[in-house]
């Protein structure tokens, strides 16, 4: 259990839709729009923040730029001088950086902590930008014959499920279906405007193209520009802050934190005699539920997960425990996962719906738990909402990380 109870007071978000390199702008704007969003929006002041942690994966190959811990001082004056550092885990980095500042938090080096996750990926052409996000496998060693390296080695995934479990590809297709319509409630989703027909949905390759697989279009995350911040806080940095309200504010009650190495291939013979395709993923969740003191994923009221394709999604089902290994059919066909299901998954539209910008996407699921469970997330609301979970993946499930956040004051 953690020594210290970590608090959510806030943040915010960029809109995912906006192309930033297209707008000629570039990560300074980025952060400086970010930042004073999620500064004005708790009523922080940049003088009260005493560490700042950065979630990035590829700046140097999108945009050249590295040395992002930087950059908040940079385009903020007030934050010169604020210790602040980058973390990388490819489409975990933004919850690593929660982790560090948490960590901070409860050591008691600092009180008050200003979270990151940025990531522009629009500054070159699609082939380019899908070569990019190949660093995050073991460069040289897998999918060396692609282009595409993550469609190719979700499929791959997928092709695993189906050898082992049975896959009936129409419940992938349900999964991206659902929840790019999700984030049509969403005002800062990616594809809130998208225009889509059934066939976007089906087999028709025209309407909706092969890609790698059995994977096709929409089947698979877009390339996103975009930001989200959270500013979380100690106990006592709120006993100086007696103004700011309980009900405006969440907990960090549990967490999770697994790696394993880089290759799927690997990955997957370790766990030939598992029950689960990947057993650090679903320690993860168990850890972070074990930590908030919960028996199970039934003791949540909503969940955002890694959906960087259909199929990361289908995994994440049954390794939170939605549904028995392999089973995850049974709870998108059941509607278990919809905004008024048994566990809502993505209410605001996930990766494929929302948008992906790799280093944000970890700190965004928290910051949009924080919206579920303070009643703040608008259209998207899930009804009641009080605890809400996150399961961040890097990779080829590398790097799993896991968050339970929850409200501990009563809502009318």
């Amino acid at each position: 259990m953690s020594t210290s109870t970590i608090h959510v007071l806030g943040g915010s978000q960029t809109d995912f839709a906006v192309n930033w390199h297209r707008d000629g702008k570039g990560f300074d704007a980025l952060v400086g729009t970010v930042v004073g969003q999620a500064l004005a929006t708790t009523d922080i002041a940049p003088s009260e923040i005493g560490v700042i942690h950065v979630g990035n994966a590829f700046g140097q190959l999108f945009t050249g730029q590295g040395q992002l811990g930087g950059m908040p001082a940079t385009v903020i004056p007030e934050l010169w001088g604020v210790p602040s550092g980058r973390h990388e885990a490819a489409c975990a980095s933004g919850s690593m950086a929660l982790q560090a500042a948490m960590a901070d938090l409860e050591s008691g080096r600092y009180d008050c902590a200003l979270v990151i996750g940025a990531e522009l990926e629009k500054t070159v052409p699609g082939d380019v930008a899908a070569g990019y996000l190949g660093a995050a496998a073991w460069v040289g060693h897998e999918a060396r014959d692609t282009k595409f390296v993550w469609p190719t080695m979700f499929a791959e995934l997928a092709d695993e499920y189906d050898r082992r479990y049975g896959l009936d590809d129409t419940y992938l297709r349900a999964i991206s279906e659902l929840n790019i319509a999700n984030a049509r409630t969403n005002p800062l989703a990616q594809t809130r405007n998208w225009t889509f027909t059934p066939d976007s949905f089906g087999t028709d390759d025209t309407a909706n193209p092969p890609v790698a697989g059995r994977l096709r279009r929409q089947d698979c995350s877009q390339m996103t520009d975009g930001a989200a911040a959270v500013v979380l806080a100690a106990d006592r940095f709120l006993a100086r802050r007696s103004d700011i309200r309980p009900d405006g504010r969440a907990v960090i009650s549990g967490w999770g934190h697994r790696t394993a190495g880089l290759p799927l291939a690997q990955k997957i013979r370790a766990a030939a005699d598992d029950p689960y395709v990947f057993p650090h993923v679903r320690r993860t969740m168990l850890d972070a539920l074990g930590r908030a003191g919960l028996p199970d994923i039934d003791a949540v009221d909503g969940v955002e997960v890694h959906d960087c394709f259909s199929m990361s999604e289908y995994m994440a089902i049954d390794h939170l425990g939605i549904t028995g290994p392999g089973e995850s059919w049974k709870a998108v066909a059941g509607g278990d996962i919809t905004r008024d299901g048994r566990i809502p998954v993505n209410p605001g539209g996930g990766l494929i719906g929302g948008g992906h910008p790799v280093g944000a996407t970890g700190v965004r699921m928290v910051l949009d738990a924080f919206k579920q469970v303070t009643g703040q997330a608008g259209a998207y609301q899930v009804p009641g909402a009080r605890r809400f979970a996150t399961l961040n993946i890097g990779g080829s499930a590398t790097t799993a990380a896991s968050f339970i956040v929850e409200s501990r004051t009563n809502r009318s």
